[in-house]
């Protein structure tokens, strides 16, 4: 089995299906940390997309006890039902993740004067190997493929 069946079977695992071969080649031709990537962002989308497939769990445990108990039932007493907050709240959590991805990229925002940003530090996010060492790539632009790899039938 060559590296490239290997990260295949990988990414399949992972539910790459269709593209499972396409990550694998990236990741051996061009030295990317592709399966690192996908898992990373695979992870990203189950919790982006708990917020509407677990909203009756959360919208009780919410009315039941939470800051939000008031403004979940001024929602329901508008009409909106638990699925409606489950759509809002998986898209918001899906601007909030987009976010959080495109700031680990660019941390800076443009709210700060040049001079200030020149001297504030940065972050990176760094792959570590099965065994935690690191592998000395890094996943950058997390962000380009977070659209791309949306579960497909769960966005409203």
């Amino acid at each position: 089995m060559t590296e490239i069946d290997t990260l295949t079977a990988l990414f399949g695992a992972l539910g790459a299906d269709a593209d499972a071969r396409d990550w694998a080649e990236s990741e051996v031709e061009e030295g990317l940390p592709q399966l690192a990537r996908y898992r990373l962002l695979r992870t990203v989308w189950q919790d982006v997309d708990a917020w509407s497939t677990a909203a009756p769990q959360w919208v009780d445990a919410y009315r039941a006890d939470g800051a939000a108990a008031g403004a979940v039932d001024r929602a329901f007493a508008a009409g909106l039902t638990t699925e409606d907050l489950g759509t809002l709240a998986r898209e918001i959590a899906r601007e909030t993740a987009f976010g959080v991805l495109h700031a680990l990229a660019d941390p800076s925002d443009g709210s700060l004067p040049a001079e200030i940003e020149a001297r504030l530090p940065g972050w990176r996010l760094a792959e570590l190997d099965a065994r935690g060492t690191p592998t000395g790539r890094h996943l950058d632009a997390l962000h380009e493929d977070f659209a791309e790899l949306e579960p497909k039938g769960v966005a409203p």
